[in-house]
């Protein structure tokens, strides 16, 4: 049998955020499109087609040997919140962080007058799960102590994973230029097996190097900026549940809510001053 705080977690943590589609991030979908573009105009400024860059053995090479090494370095379940992460990158929310402070001051103004049971009916309407998760465990966690220590727990187990499914596209990226390289060694072979007819030889080492720029592109064009985007993604994500769990205490305190609101402010983020 579950105990009350469990039951309510499950709840809360099964009802997710608001049930609305998150629009494509502009700023990814903007960023992919000028990466290829740009690639694409510079290869075409040199005037050789772009068809000499479509090499079906160098893609093999780097997009299959650079996946077996990831799966011999990642775990499965590693390798799938990675996946994950990277699927949700493109939709990841855009929190504003005035309202879910309005928010918080509403509920530390609810326990404040009314006691904190009185939040309970309201809790599946918060606009954030990390925030439901809070309001729950403040009604039924009595020790200020315990109350702080499983939030910030959370968090930094957060954080842990987030860290984790970056590590995961780093490592990817940190083979594949070394996979490029070993494809342009088997163009080299076969080049060198036809050495007597010069024509071959050029042409055949152009081939060959289009290994290398693949291993190079796909570390540095893919792999690369999508574990630094979600590395600035979870960073985004802890200061934001940082600052509930900062609200959070003010709320078990039982501080006034302009003084709360005041402790929240700290986390916006002000324009330089000029």
């Amino acid at each position: 049998m579950s105990s009350p705080l469990t039951a309510r977690t499950e709840q809360t943590t099964s009802i997710g955020e608001p049930v609305r589609r998150t629009p494509l991030d502009g700023w990814i979908l903007a960023g992919i499109a000028i990466a290829a573009l740009t690639t694409v105009a510079g290869i075409a400024s040199t005037g050789v087609s772009l068809r000499y860059f479509l090499q079906p053995t160098a893609a093999w090479i780097v997009l299959g040997g650079t996946l077996g090494v990831t799966l011999v370095t990642t775990p499965r379940n590693s390798l799938g919140h990675a996946v994950r992460r990277v699927l949700e990158m493109v939709r990841q929310p855009d929190t504003n962080r005035q309202e879910l402070i309005d928010e918080i001051v509403s509920y530390a103004r609810t326990a404040r007058i009314h006691g904190l049971l009185a939040m309970e009916p309201r809790i599946g309407q918060a606009s954030n799960s990390f925030l439901r998760e809070m309001l729950a465990l403040a009604i039924d966690v009595r020790s200020r102590k315990e109350f702080r220590t499983n939030l910030e727990t959370k968090l930094r187990l957060r954080e842990r994973q987030g860290d984790a499914d970056a590590k995961v596209l780093e490592v990817a990226a940190g083979f594949a230029p070394a996979i490029g390289v070993i494809g342009t060694v088997v163009g080299l072979i076969e080049v060198l097996r036809q050495f007597s007819n010069m024509g071959s030889v050029a042409i055949g080492i152009g081939t060959a190097f289009v290994s290398t720029m693949y291993g190079l592109a796909l570390a540095n064009l893919i792999l690369l900026p999508a574990a630094h985007r979600i590395r600035a993604n979870v960073a985004e994500t802890f200061e934001i549940e940082e600052m509930i769990v900062e609200g959070g205490l003010g709320l078990v305190d039982k501080i006034h809510p302009s003084l709360v609101r005041e402790r929240l402010n700290c986390f916006l983020r002000r324009k330089p001053q000029p």
